[in-house]
């Protein structure tokens, strides 16, 4: 055995070699331009720790923060023709499904899973920004649709968090269809009288915004969220005026009265739980430690069931 040339040259090869740096490694808060660790960012639901930025979330990894220890059941989806248009533009449309299939793990732009968030069992429907910037076709009105059908044959409350550019372009009228076809599912669950959150997300566009993501009982922003129909410059170059300062952000539509509230997202699973029991007129979730809960004095300002701004958005 000549162990210069088995074991030495090796050795100092690897050590000589140039490692490889993931790409993602750091990545760059767009409000403060701070790099920030990848895992870090991800321990923290991608959310700048420093600045508090939401960064866009994945559907899944959405989900698993949400539900109770990260367990869930994704609802199996209703099957759609590929392609009825034949679509093309700089490559065929069929090609784009196969790539953003692949790079977002999912088979179209929304998925829908059973589970429990504090203990209250409930539907969620999530889109994913990732896949074709979560718009609309068939098979997302399809999963929606599916999610709504699911609630209320459950007699579950449904929770749809809304991350879309609009219609798909390629489904041409088809896309369009999924507007009213959705906004018939929620008032199907409403008559089923089963509570409709809405949590809007960066951002939420065009037609989605114009359909079921308006239509909840409540309506949650996460912060610095973009929400609106057609975008800001869009309306700029049509009324030829300077738009306000945050206009289309979620604070601005909180202030008029288009959002019920911003609620950080490592806050949501909580704030929503207490909407939930507010709206489904379930126990409110015991404190450890205590027996029993003590009476509220005279001029509290919260009661057992959450703080005074979920009261009003409930009552609203």
């Amino acid at each position: 055995m000549n162990w210069i040339t088995n074991y030495v040259r090796p050795k100092i090869s690897s050590l000589l070699a140039t490692r490889q740096v993931p790409d993602n490694l750091w990545i760059k808060c767009p409000e403060t331009g701070e790099m920030v660790f990848h895992k870090d960012l991800e321990a923290n639901q991608w959310v700048v720790p420093s600045s508090g930025f939401h960064m866009r979330i994945r559907a899944k990894d959405r989900l698993g923060h949400f539900f109770d220890d990260g367990a869930y059941d994704l609802v199996d989806l209703p099957s759609v023709a590929v392609d009825p248009l034949k679509f093309r533009d700089q490559k065929r449309y069929v090609d784009r499904l196969k790539e953003n299939r692949a790079k977002a793990e999912t088979d179209d732009a929304v998925i829908v899973a059973k589970g429990a968030i504090e203990g209250l069992d409930i539907v969620a429907t999530v889109q994913d920004f990732a896949f074709m910037g979560g718009s609309l076709g068939m098979a997302a009105g399809e999963a929606i649709i599916k999610g709504f059908e699911t609630a209320i044959a459950e007699r579950r409350p449904l929770v749809l968090f809304s991350a879309s550019g609009g219609a798909r372009m390629q489904e041409g009228i088809l896309s369009l269809m999924q507007l009213p076809r959705t906004t018939v599912a929620v008032e199907m669950l409403k008559e089923a009288g089963l509570p409709y959150i809405v949590v809007l997300t960066n951002p939420t566009a065009g037609g989605v915004s114009a359909s079921y993501a308006m239509l909840g009982d409540v309506h949650i922003a996460e912060p610095g969220a973009v929400i609106g129909f057609a975008g800001a410059r869009v309306i700029e170059q049509t009324i030829r005026e300077k738009l306000p300062d945050g206009f289309q952000r979620a604070e601005y539509l909180m202030e008029h009265g288009m959002v019920d509230m911003v609620v950080p997202r490592h806050q949501l699973k909580s704030r929503i739980a207490t909407l939930l029991r507010l709206l489904t007129k379930a126990p409110a979730e015991p404190i450890a430690g205590l027996i029993a809960a003590e009476p509220a004095e005279p001029g509290e300002a919260a009661d057992a069931h959450g703080d005074s701004e979920t009261q009003a958005a409930v009552h609203a």
